[in-house]
């Protein structure tokens, strides 16, 4: 989900860095107290931290960095935010494969929203294997416009709801060749509807306001990128098949086809073109909880997420991104997407574009913050780590 700012968000952290040096016995007390007084300040300490953030450590194991700060919405009201970023190597995985990363994120606001949540890729030795995993939970004041283009369309369907849900999902991929993935995925999925007015029961269709989802399934990858989370060529193409059938516990019985095509290319000194086509597609019964959204963090930046579901989504987008100077950037993107019940419900198309900046956190670790506008004046500001795709 995504967190829309209306002040620029303010960066602090609670995380100091401590180095350690080895000591000889011949240090004298005197020493010991001019080193004291040598030590530097907080302050200092936090300007040498995010100084140091972007800088490789080959002699760390698992090299990790949070940074957060305050922020205010006009949804989630006052609020205290955290990322952190976290890069290594398995025992056996050479310095010239690209590392593991894992990123956490969490936040809370004064309204009682929280959210809490990791998500990384773990790669094994030799890339003979990839772990892909996600996870995440949340509780904060929501809207609910139903299901369908034109119940989200339509500002009378507005209606306030408490909203909780909790996510999981996991990848074991197999090498089959220089660029093929192929393995196993699991998916669970836990939401609730809470507070909701009497009124506006017939958004959801008469489905239950608390849902249960356990899937299983397969996905297949193709993955030339330099780098995962971060890159600046090559392509990416991945589709996954998830049954959630009624003998896994599921009241409502669905399956779900989704596909991702990235690609990524160096147009000019310090530019990088970058295009994503994703779908998402679900056969059978799927819950309101379960259906095909836009808007978010990572797709159609703006949009008030889950306003706009049903069975079936599409959306495009492209984006440039440009390094300006040391350790900043800027992008600006364009796009457009669309929910939709069938083919024959394939008709508006909601248009997207935005611009954004970055901070390179950790080496080829940016921390963004997008501004994205849509359709009938709907914008949000985004923050979050790592690029949207």
């Amino acid at each position: 989900m995504q967190i829309k700012f209306i002040t620029l968000f303010v960066f602090l952290s609670g995380f100091l860095q401590v180095s350690a040096a080895e000591s000889s016995d011949s240090i004298t007390v005197v020493a010991q107290q001019d080193t004291l007084k040598k030590r530097p300040g907080l302050f200092t300490r936090i300007i040498n931290y995010f100084g140091d953030a972007n800088k490789e450590k080959p002699e760390k194991k698992f090299d990790v960095n949070f940074i957060g700060g305050p922020y205010y919405s006009s949804d989630m009201k006052l609020g205290l935010g955290l990322v952190g970023a976290g890069m290594y190597r398995m025992n056996g995985c050479s310095k010239e494969m690209q590392p593991s990363n894992v990123s956490l994120f969490g936040s809370v606001s004064t309204v009682g929203f929280y959210m809490l949540g990791i998500r990384g890729n773990n790669l094994f030795p030799k890339d003979r294997y990839r772990l892909n995993y996600s996870m995440s939970f949340y509780s904060f004041p929501s809207y609910f416009w139903g299901i369908g283009f034109y119940q989200g369309n339509n500002d009378v369907n507005k209606t306030k709801i408490k909203r909780f849900q909790s996510k999981l999902k996991a990848e074991f991929l197999f090498r089959l060749g220089k660029e093929f993935y192929l393995g196993p995925v699991l998916v669970w999925d836990y939401a609730r509807a809470q507070d909701v007015n009497k009124d506006y029961m017939y958004l959801f269709d008469g489905m239950s306001l608390v849902q249960r989802n356990y899937g299983v399934g397969a996905s297949v990858q193709y993955d030339t990128r330099d780098f995962i989370s971060n890159a600046s060529r090559g392509i990416y193409a991945y589709l996954s098949q998830t049954f959630r059938p009624s003998w896994l516990g599921n009241d409502q019985a669905f399956s779900t086809t989704e596909f991702q095509l990235r690609g990524y290319k160096s147009v000019w000194k310090g530019g990088i073109l970058a295009g994503e086509l994703k779908g998402m597609f679900n056969f059978g019964n799927p819950s309101w909880a379960m259906m095909a959204e836009l808007g978010g963090s990572n797709s159609m930046r703006g949009y008030y997420e889950g306003r706009y579901r049903d069975k079936h989504s599409m959306s495009v987008q492209v984006e440039l991104r440009q390094h300006v100077w040391r350790r900043n950037g800027i992008t600006v993107w364009a796009g457009a997407g669309n929910v939709f019940h069938d083919s024959r419900t394939f008709k508006k198309i909601l248009p997207n574009f935005g611009i954004g900046y970055r901070w390179e956190f950790k080496k080829r670790v940016n921390v963004r913050l997008d501004l994205g506008f849509g359709k009938s004046g709907q914008n949000g500001f985004i923050f979050n780590i790592n690029e949207a795709f």
